[in-house]
């Protein structure tokens, strides 16, 4: 049974339950043609893209005919009224997106298919990004504290350059080689570099001082989604709502996956939401990039696998079985194995692999649930065979066209309430800021493990 060494803390009982293209903060931080990213270990809140697969149409169309249709627009009004602010004008969604019921039964098209990692590289520009030595902390002015972890926070920044406003995770170097997390951070810059696509998040750029690493990522200014299912009516998302979420995450997960990265940290406080309600995954602290397997004991209890749980070296499939914990989370309040004592019995309720449905989850919903959440690894949809592709062509994500997703050409069930237009960080708590000086000067004992800060 593991330890807790490299875990998240166990949720307690409540936590169950057009804007311009983004540019670099600094005046002359020029893209040359791979990445970028956006948050990390600590999210906001808390601690601490392979060729196109076209779809079957005749499988396509049969599995949608049983699907339920992708109704979400009372969605928005489901959700309690967030605290009352000077009203000011409302800023405009994007033109010429299609609604969320476009996505169900489209027209059929040529091409029909959808995109993986692989095919989102060739229709998107991947820009590398020099970014060492590129900022410094006088190009931001810091506005307020959006979220506290193990070993920092993040803050509202602004740069000076541009005006534009960026999240800043600063990390305590101290605390980070204390809890051991050298090369977790290590990995989560590496990584958040290597990577770009829509729906995680994107770091522009790294430094450091003798005290503090910092990392500048966009500014998300939609707050966590797992905010909005707590905020929701019933703790729980109706089934259209949850699918348009888990198929975002999908894409995201096939991205990384194609480039061997296992993201190991997926659940609901990860998932932030924009200003037009699509997701951005965050918290790259224990993503790795793993061509095979690997043994590191790291995530979240409720989330960990059974071959995690259980001390075995895993791969991708991992990841899998998160999205169908996150997938049950969003569809019936709380994880399947959540236990209100000890994360050790979470650890044997997950061993023990006994998943009870709700009657209310829909029967292509627990289908597919039952083919994430499982102990077989010759079963489990994502680690087959076919790859994503399995979990992509399964019936409950029938009325998904999955391009049109990939290029956010469609509505959101749920507009985030941004009324304060750019830096707008209302929807995030407020937290006591940080009376500890950055910047400072001094002996630096442990910047040398971190040489590409």
């Amino acid at each position: 049974m593991p330890t807790l060494g490299f875990l998240k803390k166990k949720r307690t009982k409540d936590s169950q339950g057009s804007i311009d293209p983004p540019t670099s903060p600094a005046r002359d931080s020029p893209t040359s043609p791979t990445v970028s990213k956006q948050l990390s270990g600590d999210g906001y809140t808390h601690s601490s893209s392979s060729g196109q697969t076209p779809v079957d149409s005749a499988n396509s169309q049969t599995a949608s005919q049983k699907a339920e249709p992708m109704q979400t627009s009372n969605f928005q009004q489901q959700i309690s009224s967030p605290p009352q602010r000077p009203p000011t004008q409302q800023v405009p969604q994007q033109q010429n997106a299609a609604s969320i019921q476009n996505i169900m039964n489209p027209a059929q098209s040529g091409d029909g298919g959808f995109p993986n990692g692989q095919i989102y590289q060739q229709t998107v520009t991947n820009p590398v990004r020099e970014t060492k030595g590129k900022y410094t902390l006088t190009d931001f002015v810091i506005q307020r504290t959006l979220g506290t972890g193990s070993f920092g926070r993040v803050h509202l920044v602004q740069s000076r350059h541009n005006q534009r406003f960026y999240a800043v995770k600063v990390l305590k170097k101290a605390q980070v080689v204390k809890m051991k997390q050298v090369e977790h951070t290590n990995d989560e810059r590496r990584m958040l570099q290597k990577v770009k696509h829509p729906f995680l998040i994107t770091l522009w750029g790294t430094f450091q001082d003798s005290k503090n690493l910092y990392m500048v990522m966009d500014f998300i200014e939609g707050g966590e989604l797992f905010s909005l299912l707590r905020k929701s009516q019933s703790q729980r998302f109706p089934n259209p709502v949850a699918k348009f979420y888990a198929a975002e995450v999908t894409l995201a997960l096939d991205y990384l996956h194609s480039h061997n990265i296992i993201y190991r940290d997926l659940k609901p406080e990860n998932l932030l939401l924009d200003r037009h309600g699509h997701l951005k995954i965050t918290d790259f602290g224990f993503a790795k990039e793993v061509p095979d397997i690997t043994w590191t004991l790291c995530g979240t209890p409720d989330y960990l696998a059974p071959e995690v749980v259980s001390s075995k070296g895993y791969n991708k499939s991992v990841d899998w079985w998160s999205l169908g914990i996150l997938i049950f989370e969003m569809l019936c309040g709380f994880t399947p194995f959540w236990d209100s004592g000890s994360p050790l019995k979470i650890y044997e309720n997950i061993l023990r692999g006994r998943v009870k449905y709700p009657p209310y989850v829909h029967p292509d919903a627990q289908d597919l649930l039952g083919k994430l959440i499982t102990h077989d690894l010759t079963k489990r949809l994502g680690n087959l065979h076919g790859g994503s592709k399995d979990v992509m062509t399964h019936p409950w994500f029938a009325e998904v066209t999955w391009e049109r997703l990939a290029k956010k050409d469609i509505d959101a069930p749920y507009v985030p309430p941004v009324r304060g237009g750019a830096g707008d960080a209302s929807l995030f708590d407020k937290y006591p800021e940080e009376t500890e000086a950055y910047g400072q000067m001094g002996d630096d004992p442990h910047g040398r493990l971190f040489p590409d800060f």
